[in-house]
């Protein structure tokens, strides 16, 4: 088995750039064409694409927050102007945001939970596509992603869950290193080698 050096580089490095560091320029269509692409290669039992995209641009975003403040200020009046802000710039934190909806449901033969996990692998795939590309990512979810009153403002349709929202853009931020766990802790070995 030959090795890919550059593959193991990239994973020896791997992380995620926190949204409100990515800023323009982002993926031109063509680009994000090229992400998708390259992201759809994922583990697909059946081949049924349990899975959809949804790429938010442009002014999309600036109306996205505004919604998200208007629900936010209807479920909490006394939101501070803090997290009013928050609110308003959830979409706009980086230059494109892609919704990445499981469609995962009840299947004659393909288990659901593995249609859900075939949407988090391809989750993961767009941020290494991105990447890949030269762009800077982050995997998020937050309250928006779950909110049944917010997930007709994404497209989202009944009986969809949202897998992550996705934020691609550049950054000129170091790449900062995070605690990952000790092998000891999440690996159990049974039989010999």
């Amino acid at each position: 088995m030959t090795t890919d050096i550059k593959l193991i580089d990239y994973l020896n490095v791997r992380r995620s750039t926190p949204a409100p560091q990515l800023t323009e320029p982002g993926p031109s269509r063509e680009e994000l064409e090229e992400i998708l692409r390259l992201t759809v290669r994922v583990p697909d039992h059946g081949k049924i694409a349990p899975w959809r995209f949804i790429v938010i641009r442009g002014e999309e975003r600036v109306r996205l927050g505004e919604a998200a403040l208007a629900l936010a200020l209807k479920k909490n009046p006394d939101l501070s102007a803090d997290f009013q802000s928050v609110e308003t710039t959830r979409f706009t934190r980086a230059p494109v945001v892609i919704a990445v909806v499981s469609k995962a449901g009840p299947h004659v033969k393909i288990p659901e939970w593995e249609q859900v996990m075939s949407a988090g692998a391809v989750c993961l795939n767009l941020l290494m596509a991105s990447n890949a590309l030269g762009y800077a990512a982050n995997w998020l979810t937050e309250w928006v992603s779950y909110d049944p009153e917010f997930l007709p403002e994404l497209g989202v349709k009944d009986g969809e869950k949202v897998a992550g929202l996705i934020y691609i853009g550049s950054t000129t931020f170091p790449p900062v290193e995070r605690p990952r766990p000790e092998l000891a802790e999440v690996v159990t070995w049974v039989g010999e080698a």
